[in-house]
Order: C-alpha cells, then sequence, then structure tokens
C-alpha cells in the first residue's frame, strides 16, 4: 500500500517535440523547452529566468511539498538530531606558518566560517574575515576559501553569491581589516600570490563557465589592466594556476579526466614566461611538487597505471632528466606526493584502503603509518612550511569521529590534536562497521561498507539506504558521518557501494567503469543490493537508493535496468540527460568531460554507448519505484533541466502509482544551499522522504 495518500495530481509538461538526428538515428526529445536558451546570462541573474519555465519548476515545488507535507514535523526534529551533533561554536587546529597560527571558527548559531590567525608570540588573535557578515542579506552565499600573501599583509578571498560558481576575488589588508578597491570577477575561485605579495595569479571563467585564461593581477590596479599570462584554446581541457610551499614557483596546471599537461613560471617575476614541462599526451597524467632543487613528479608516464613518482632539477624538468624514485606497483595506487626538506610523504591505496608512507630522502628508507580498523577513511593535510619534521592526517571510520594529528617523522610519536565531539552524544560501541563483498559482472567483487546499531535484527526486515558515486576514479571514504545516525538509529542499514568507476581497488578499477565499460557501474550497484538482500540484511522493497551528480545519474540507470530491486530512489543533482548533454558542446563540461564518456558527435560507437544508457533516453513503460529528484537552478555542473525532463518523462512512462518528486532550490547550485545548517534542511528532507517511504516515518 502507498504511503503517499490524497496526493494532488501532479504537475504535466507540455510536449513540444524537437527531433535530431545523429548517426544515422533520429531522436525527439519532448520537453527541450524547459532549458532556457539564455543560460550563460541566467546563470549570473537566476531573475532572468523564462518565466514559463519558472512556473513549471515552481509548480513541481509546490507538488513536492504537498507530497511530503505529512512529514514536517520529522523533517524539524530530523535536522534538530544533525544539528545536534554539531559542535556549534568550534575551531579548527590552527595550521602554523611562519610567524602565524591559521585558523577557522564557526561562532554559536553561525551558517559561515570566520577566519582568524593567531600571533605565535601570543598576541591577540585577528578575525581576518567573517563570513557571517559578507553572507548577510544574501539568499546564497559560499566561500571559495582563503590564501594568505607571503609576507602575511594580505590574503585573497572569494565568494560566490548565485550557486553558479563564478566566484569574485579580493584581497584584504590585514592591518586593516578592509578590502582593496579592486576586485576581479569571473574567476574560477582563489588565486596563486607572487613572491613579493604585491600581485597575485587567477583563472578567468569564460560566459561558458570554462577556465580559459590565467592572468596576472596587480594590487592596486583595475581588473582591465590584468595581463594574460597563459590561455588555453582547447575548450575540451580545465586549467588552474596554484603557487609552491616555498613561493618559489607558480604552476599553471592543464588537464581533462586523462591527460594533463603543467607550466612552470618563477614566482618572482610575474613578467616571466611561463615553462612547458612536458607537452600533453592523450593519457598521461602528470603533476608537479616543488622539492628544494628538485620538482617531484607524479606520473602514469610508460605504462605506470597506478603512478609513479619521478624527479628532476627544476632548471631542467623535462621529460628527458626525469629519474625514478617510488617505482610502479601494479595494484598500489598513488594518489597524491608531498615534498619537504628532510622526506617525501605519499598517500597511496593499497586493496582498497589508503595508507601514508614516508621516506628518507637521503637514505631512501620508508615506513607507513599503521590503522587497525577494517574499513575507514585517512586525509593527509601535510605541513604548511617546508623545513618541518611533522605532519599531519586525519582519521575516521563510520564509527569513530575524525581525529586529527600531528605526526613526527623521525620518532614517529602521534600526537592528537582534535577529536571530532558529537555534543548530543555518542557511543562508537553501539554501532557495528563492517564490509562485505559482493559477487558482480564478469567476476568482480565489489567492496560494500556497512554501518549499523548493534542490536538492528539482520533478518531481511531492516530498512536500508545504499549510497553509490562510480565516476570520474573518485573513490568514496568509508568516513564518520554523524547525519546519517538519523537513519541507523531508527532500525537502517547505511551501506555504501564502492563500484567501478571509482578507485577504491586501483586505477584499473576506474577504467571497468568508464566509457564503453560504463554498464558495470550500473551493474555493482544493483549487484550491491543484491546481495544485502541475500545476506540477510534487507529486502529489496526496503533499499532506499541514493546518489547526487553522476551517482545520480546511477540513480537513473539502475531505476531503468531494475526498478524492482529497490523500494525507492534518491537522485540529487542527477546527471540523467547524458546524451542530449555530451552532444552539446556549448555546455560548461561537456568538452572536458568527452574522455570521462565519449564524444557522440564524433564517434557513432560512443554515441551508441551513452544511448544505450542515458537515463533519460532510456526511461520505458515498466513500474518505478517513488523517486525524489532534487536540483539548483543555477548548477553550471548537471543543469537544472536535466532532472526536469527525466522527472516529465518518468511521470509520462511509469506504469505504477509511485509519485516522482521533483524539488529544485531556486536560490542555489550543484552543492545545495550554502550554510552548514541550511544544508542540514535539505538532508533532513532526504531523510524524511526515506522513512516516509519504508514506513519509518
Amino acid at each position: 500500500m502507498s504511503v503517499f495518500k490524497n496526493l494532488p495530481a501532479a504537475p504535466v509538461a507540455e510536449k513540444r517535440p524537437v527531433t535530431d538526428t545523429r548517426h544515422g538515428v533520429t531522436r525527439s526529445d519532448d520537453y527541450a523547452w524547459m532549458r532556457d536558451d539564455n543560460w550563460q546570462i541566467m546563470f549570473k541573474d537566476p531573475s532572468l529566468l523564462d518565466p514559463a519555465i519558472r512556473t513549471h519548476l515552481e509548480a513541481e515545488n509546490a507538488y513536492n511539498q504537498a507530497a511530503m507535507a505529512d512529514t514536517e514535523a520529522l523533517q524539524k526534529t530530523l535536522f534538530a538530531e544533525m544539528r545536534g551533533r554539531i559542535k556549534e561554536d568550534d575551531s579548527s587546529v590552527p595550521a602554523p606558518d611562519g610567524p602565524w597560527l591559521y585558523g577557522v571558527r564557526f561562532i554559536t548559531g553561525g551558517e559561515q566560517p570566520k577566519y582568524f590567525r593567531i600571533p605565535r608570540d601570543g598576541g591577540d588573535e585577528q578575525i581576518m574575515l567573517d563570513g557571517d557578515l559578507e553572507a548577510k542579506d544574501k539568499a546564497y552565499f559560499r566561500l571559495a576559501g582563503t590564501g594568505h600573501a607571503p609576507d602575511h599583509a594580505a590574503m585573497i578571498w572569494g565568494y560566490d553569491d548565485k550557486g553558479s560558481e563564478f566566484y569574485t576575488l579580493k584581497v584584504r589588508d590585514l592591518k586593516t581589516g578592509k578590502d582593496h578597491p579592486d576586485p576581479v570577477e569571473n574567476t574560477g575561485g582563489g588565486g596563486a600570490w607572487n613572491a613579493s605579495s604585491n600581485g597575485f595569479f587567477y583563472t578567468a571563467v569564460d560566459d561558458n563557465h570554462r577556465p580559459n585564461k590565467i592572468f596576472y593581477h596587480r594590487l592596486g590596479t583595475a581588473q582591465s589592466e590584468d595581463v594574460l599570462i597563459h590561455e588555453e584554446t582547447d575548450s575540451g581541457f580545465f586549467m588552474g594556476v596554484s603557487g609552491s610551499r616555498l613561493d618559489d614557483f607558480v604552476f599553471i596546471d592543464i588537464n581533462d579526466h586523462e591527460t594533463s599537461e603543467c607550466w612552470v613560471m618563477p614566482a618572482g617575476d610575474p613578467t616571466a614566461k611561463p615553462k612547458l614541462v612536458a607537452e600533453r599526451q592523450t593519457g598521461v597524467e602528470y603533476s608537479l611538487s616543488e622539492g628544494g632543487d628538485v620538482f617531484f613528479i607524479l606520473t602514469n608516464a610508460d605504462g605506470a597505471k597506478d603512478f609513479k613518482i619521478m624527479a628532476a632539477p627544476v632548471e631542467a624538468p623535462e621529460p628527458a632528466n626525469w629519474r625514478e624514485v617510488v617505482p610502479h606497483k601494479p595494484g598500489r595506487l598513488i594518489l597524491s606526493v608531498s615534498a619537504y626538506r628532510n622526506h617525501l610523504v605519499w598517500m597511496e591505496r593499497e586493496n582498497g584502503l589508503p595508507r601514508i608512507v614516508i621516506q628518507d630522502r637521503t637514505t631512501g628508507q620508508e615506513h607507513a603509518i599503521a590503522f587497525d580498523e577494517e574499513a575507514y577513511s585517512l586525509g593527509f593535510h601535510g605541513a604548511m612550511e617546508y623545513d618541518t619534521e611533522v605532519v599531519r592526517f586525519s582519521y575516521s571510520s563510520m564509527t569513530t569521529p575524525s581525529e586529527l594529528y600531528d605526526y613526527n617523522i623521525t620518532t614517529r610519536e602521534r600526537t592528537l590534536l582534535k577529536r571530532d565531539e558529537v555534543p548530543s552524544g555518542h557511543n562508537p560501541d553501539d554501532y557495528i562497521t563492517r564490509r562485505i563483498m559482493a559477487p558482480s559482472l564478469g567476476g568482480a567483487e565489489v567492496p560494500v561498507t556497512l554501518l549499523y546499531r548493534r542490536d538492528t535484527k539482520l533478518d531481511g526486515t531492516a530498512p536500508c539506504l545504499l549510497y553509490g558515486y562510480g565516476s570520474y576514479g573518485i573513490a568514496i571514504p568509508a568516513s564518520f558521518n554523524t547525519n546519517c545516525l538519523s537513519l541507523v538509529d531508527r532500525g537502517f542499514v547505511y551501506a555504501i557501494a564502492h563500484i567501478r568507476g571509482g578507485k577504491e581497488k586501483g586505477f584499473g578499477w576506474y577504467e571497468e567503469g568508464k566509457r564503453e565499460k560504463k554498464a558495470n557501474t550500473f551493474h555493482d550497484f544493483i549487484a550491491a543490493a543484491r546481495c544485502l538482500v541475500a545476506e540477510g540484511f534487507t529486502s529489496h522493497d526496503r533499499i532506499v537508493a541514493q546518489g547526487g551528480s553522476a551517482g545520480g545519474m546511477l540513480m537513473g540507470a539502475v531505476a531503468n535496468m531494475a526498478p524492482e530491486a529497490f523500494g525507492a530512489i534518491i537522485a540529487a543533482v542527477p546527471f540523467v540527460d547524458v546524451l542530449n548533454t555530451m552532444l552539446d558542446d556549448t555546455l560548461p563540461l561537456t568538452p572536458p568531460e568527452w574522455p570521462e564518456w565519449g564524444n557522440p558527435i564524433l564517434s557513432h560507437e560512443d554515441y551508441q554507448v551513452i544511448a544505450s544508457y542515458s537515463p533519460y533516453d532510456n526511461v520505458t513503460a515498466q513500474a518505478y519505484p517513488p523517486i525524489l529528484a532534487v536540483a539548483g537552478l543555477t548548477d553550471p555542473r548537471v543543469t537544472y533541466w536535466e532532472p526536469a525532463k527525466w522527472v516529465a518523462r518518468l511521470r509520462e512512462m511509469s506504469t505504477s502509482k509511485a509519485p516522482v518528486l521533483f524539488k529544485v532550490n531556486l536560490a542555489a547550485g550543484h552543492a545545495g544551499a550554502s550554510g552548514r545548517f541550511q544544508r542540514l534542511e535539505e538532508i533532513a528532507f532526504e531523510y524524511a522522504f526515506a522513512l516516509k517511504v519504508t514506513g519509518k516515518a
């Protein structure tokens, strides 16, 4: 029996067929009109949205609100629980950097972070940036972070007040607390200072939201006077700029999802011409880390699929001078590398678990920082300074709140700096974390991480939220998440499927879930659901599948392939109109995404592969479970019209009476609401949906 009763009629989208013929295939798109043709301007000024589209989206929100009206009290309870697990007056552990200690603080009840610095000599701390004041009277506000000048007299800070990720950069004088009167607009967020602290480099974003130019901005001058440093003419590549730990170099990094290129210039000479390290070569990736008189290079060159570490002199870093420091080892994926005066430190993942490995640069001796739990999450934070023996890392698991440690490389001693507090209380012994392996297509063994209360009955009656992503090589960590406790404490099993398309089991795990092998991602997720049922953790009608962005595309695909395997589906900012988006090279991410998904404009084979799974194109007349789709109006990554069109087609085709709900945040983008507590309201809504459809509301 449906838990949705006395629903009003769902919005019915008008059909305005538009045909398209590619590679000998003619397709009809009935809902293409939901795309605002003026989207480039609308993303910067949402008030310019086509009135007809706005009316439709508002009707969707009204229907969604009516469908969930009986959960309003539950949503408030969930929000209060989740907020109660957050220490409202909280600070990060200051990071040592020269004469200053820098940190972030949340003041009780504050939505936005406050950046501050503490003099090492014990003087009074200085509030450098109050995010709440900057966000005042704005419906949306997200800080891009800060960048401190080498002389500590100023800092770059950036913000986005639309959700469209066009960031404005400002420079704050740390003595006066005032911003310089020369903001820089339409950037990718952040910048890299020159060595003299009187100017910075930044990435400019064009109207199609592509980072295609690096400029140098001298303080006290207008943006119109900024100097073009480098331009990328291939729209298929991302571009960014960063500085080195010693403030000696500026790196210009250019990459897509399988190829990279790096240019280097001295931070002391903004007029210098950038120097190319290695020409881009399809399928070859590399990145640089400064190590004094050498650059350390993390690369997959010469068939090193799981990456190796090389070194080259800074004055001649071209590939002919690369020498091997850490060899390639199949199945041991090196994720990142950081260099310090006496040591080289890298993060790696093997057998699905991360490790931090440290090498003495003189002797070559290595050791790893060891951990005991069956499944855990690890983060390497490094150090702000180059000449140091102490680095910082964080650790958590599904049952263990995040812990921050300083680690002395020489003595191998760990110093606990901070353990996240759960003000409302948390006893790890009340919960169990497990990792099981789900058999999938082609003999693959898919890791599934589980969290549930010790007193949960594992007889198939427990509801389950099964989360998945599986794209871009992103590995989903088994980290502590206070929010999911609101489900687990109500009897849910919380599960993460580490499916192909991520890098949980090495680079090959990623390759087995992309382009022509993308279907493996979907089969793995369905296999995880079936394994959970077979092992007695839950039953199919009690599984709520959840995923966002590319994980939302996963939700759309499995809904088409195996709707009977799930009791409900939550798809956040879902990339569900894959074929149409990959055929439109004017959209922000389309050309850079072709290496991940394929280019259906040029390749008939790629067209056929994407057409075979694109969720919007594969909706058929079958019984779909209840579905909740969530979107942001100014989202430049997954445009709002993708889920809008998908929902319209689902309602048209589904043979079940299960509702398809669509909630669109008209004042946010890809990441949803910007405030730390506002975001909890959105999570509470999604969890209320999960509880409602499983009869736990």
